[in-house]
């Protein structure tokens, strides 16, 4: 099924669809997460272009790219792996945890799709930004191109790592 065969209401940002809210939903609940299932809201968003999905834990929300129609078999892997970052939150509650990081993995187990990968593969079309604005680090000469002039102090991580245990040093900061 291509993106053209798509429902029409799937093509539009925000339709939500029971099918894959209620299979969600007993994920959730099996899982030991049943507040959660009961707030979840899946929907198709076509804003998306390159993400396959997006999963926005404060609005209990996944959010999924209607061009996974063209990859049919790749709708529930991605309800899965956004549910993933939902549930890994929910089990670490106010705590802050990386997106990919061990809870997140741990969930993904749980939801059955224990080799996911950070970032899919799928042929959608990437968009290629201008990098106007090129930043090197004055210790390594590493070059840092950027869309976005950097309005804060940001320096090499490399060598704050290798010369100061991982934390900022000014000395490292970045020169447009």
């Amino acid at each position: 099924m291509s993106l053209s065969d798509a429902p029409r209401f799937a093509q539009r940002s925000g339709y939500r669809t029971v099918d894959l809210e209620t299979k969600a939903r007993e994920l959730l609940r099996s899982l030991g997460a049943a507040p959660m299932a009961n707030e979840l809201r899946v929907e198709w968003n076509s804003r998306l272009k390159t993400a396959a999905g997006r999963a926005d834990y404060r609005h209990k929300l996944i959010s999924l790219n209607p061009r996974l129609f063209e990859q049919p078999a790749e709708i529930d892997r991605t309800l899965r792996h956004e549910l993933a970052h939902l549930l890994a939150q929910f089990r670490a509650g106010r705590r802050r945890i990386l997106p990919h990081g061990d809870e997140w993995r741990s969930a993904c187990r749980d939801l059955a799709i224990g080799d996911e990968k950070r970032c899919h593969n799928l042929p959608f079309p990437v968009s290629a930004r201008a990098r106007r604005y090129l930043y090197k680090c004055p210790r390594c000469r590493r070059d840092f191109p950027r869309t976005r002039r950097i309005k804060r102090a940001v320096a090499c991580l490399a060598c704050c790592r290798a010369h100061n245990g991982g934390e900022f040093d000014a000395r490292f900061r970045l020169r447009l």
